[in-house]
């Protein structure tokens, strides 16, 4: 067995000694950076006017297809034009007398085809009365005639389509009714092909953009499921009240305002004249039949989360005075396009964690990357 000297015994003794007399280090819990949304309250969409203005449906520049000076352009800005009415003209003069070559051409061809036919049967007929009178070569090439001027018939019929579809290009037509709203040629100037002649524009229906902030987004997307829930008027019929229906939700926030570009759509009214420009609102509509009676709540689907396979599903409650989370038990509803609907186990003004939510656990601490106000109540 070793021995061990006093003197090392003693310095074995003040280390221990110094050991037991160190502090235990805590182990300082990890701060998980999340993001979230504060629960937004449904009656901010009823106070809210969104500003917008009048957007036509359709809006085309009219060109020719084929190059020429303007002869005519019977329109003007403000005109209204039916659909198949002409716009304007380019000289057909130069196209008509390139679908007279072709034709020509066609009708040469043709004549002799029917001459090359012609002597083909005749050799046929001598070649089964005598069939010495005439070689198996001469009936071939006979053939070949016919079918060579076959072919180049063919070619000089499909010319004849093309100078026929050139001379109907001369003449512009509108696509549809609508409005001339400007004009970029006069009469005389030489035209290029696809260069832009007329703007027309379809008023038949309206639309407009309005800009919805993304602490309301979520339940636009409500509203276009239900139908007709903004009302719009335009500030020269301000007495004039339209029933829009929801087109088109932008997908993406503005980087600069973080609104959401929602896209109204409107028949044009019988008895005013909507244009395109003119500056209006668009506000929330009434609550629909039984809307009221529903309390749901619009969230980001990744909010989201069950636990071991069970159905039930929970979403992360973030308490914004010890910054901490816990986890609660909610009813989820209809799954919308831009999120879930929770029908039970949220209020407004509630903030929850929408993302990394399968990495927090019960009283984690948890720094706030985003805050915004997204999920709103229907």
């Amino acid at each position: 067995m070793m021995k061990l000297s006093g003197k090392t015994v003693a310095v074995l003794v003040v280390l221990i000694a110094l050991i037991g007399c160190q502090e235990e280090i805590p182990v300082k819990e990890m701060v998980r950076p999340v993001q979230a949304i504060q629960v937004g309250d449904p009656s901010d969409f009823a106070k809210r006017s969104f500003p917008g203005r009048a957007k036509a449906t359709r809006e085309v520049d009219m060109s020719f297809r084929v190059a020429g000076p303007l002869v005519k352009r019977p329109v003007n800005v403000g005109d209204e034009v039916r659909k198949g009415q002409e716009l304007a003209r380019i000289d057909p003069r130069d196209f008509q007398v390139n679908l007279r070559d072709a034709q020509g051409q066609l009708e040469r061809v043709e004549a002799i085809l029917k001459r090359a036919e012609s002597d083909y049967e005749r050799v046929v007929q001598i070649k089964k009365q005598d069939p010495g009178a005439v070689s198996q070569a001469m009936i071939d090439r006979n053939r070949q005639q016919v079918e060579s001027t076959t072919a180049e018939i063919r070619s000089l019929q499909a010319a004849v389509a093309s100078a026929k579809d050139k001379l109907a290009y001369t003449y512009l037509k509108a696509p549809f009714d609508g409005i001339v709203t400007s004009t970029y040629v006069e009469n005389y100037e030489d035209v290029k092909a696809k260069q832009p002649v007329v703007r027309l524009i379809d008023h038949s229906q309206i639309e407009m953009i309005v800009n919805i902030p993304e602490d309301l987004i979520y339940q636009a997307d409500y509203l276009k499921t239900a139908g007709k829930a903004f009302r719009v008027r335009f500030d020269p019929f301000p007495n004039r009240e339209l029933k829009p229906q929801i087109k088109e939700i932008g997908k993406e926030a503005s980087k600069t305002t973080r609104t959401y570009p929602v896209t109204l759509i409107m028949d044009q009214p019988e008895d005013i004249k909507i244009l395109p420009g003119m500056a209006g609102k668009a506000t929330r509509a009434a609550a629909l039949p039984g809307e009221e009676s529903r309390g749901d709540i619009i969230i980001p689907e990744t909010a989201v989360f069950s636990v071991d396979e069970m159905d039930n599903t929970f979403v992360w409650i973030i308490d914004t005075q010890t910054k901490t989370v816990s986890k609660r038990e909610v009813k989820t509803g209809e799954l919308l396009d831009t999120g879930i609907a929770i029908e039970d186990g949220l209020k407004p003004g509630e903030w929850i964690a929408t993302a990394g939510v399968h990495y927090l656990k019960e009283g984690q601490q948890v720094s706030i990357l985003s805050q915004s106000s997204k999920g709103v109540s229907k």
